[in-house]
């Protein structure tokens, strides 16, 4: 009964970023509200999966996050991507762990590394700020993390591993 709930509730959640994303894709423009609701949705995954990170490890997460809403393999825009969760035999997963493991309940506790995430998110979502090595990235974990995906590495910042898939 548990799985059912998590998989209509997902699906859900999917069809609502589907309509938004086809409502916004039709008008041909993207409002204010829903362009600070990315920026908000960037700036929490760049805090929670790299807040100690070097600058070019805030942008490389944002940067993959980004690249995850182009390929057309992951949920249509930024919030979708952050707070996508898939089932994999009867378990729930989070694309980002800071979703699942209650930190996203918490109110960041860092403001210098808050703005500092913020900021990323402006330079990434809003000026096209990219770092060349992770043109194709749309995986990385952090290096005490062995995952074994056999996907081609790209970059490693700060603590963090980079992937792209395999050609």
């Amino acid at each position: 009964m548990a799985v059912a709930l998590a998989v209509i509730s997902v699906t859900d959640s999917k069809l609502d970023a589907l309509k938004a994303s086809n409502e916004v894709a039709r008008q041909g423009f993207v409002s204010a509200a829903d362009r600070a609701r990315q920026l908000d949705c960037l700036t929490r995954n760049i805090y929670w999966e790299s807040a100690t990170e070097p600058f070019e490890g805030k942008v490389a997460v944002a940067q993959v996050t980004i690249n995850r809403v182009e390929s057309g393999r992951f949920a249509p825009d930024i919030c979708g991507v952050v707070y996508q969760k898939n089932i994999v035999y009867d378990r729930v997963i989070c694309q980002f762990s800071w979703f699942c493991d209650g930190s996203s309940k918490i109110r960041p506790i860092y403001p210098a590394h808050w703005k500092e995430s913020e900021e990323v998110a402006k330079k990434v979502l809003l000026e096209g700020f990219r770092l060349p090595s992770l043109k194709n990235a749309l995986y990385f974990h952090a290096d005490y993390v062995k995952p074994q995906w056999g996907k081609p590495q790209v970059a490693k910042f700060g603590r963090h591993i980079f992937y792209a898939e395999k050609l």
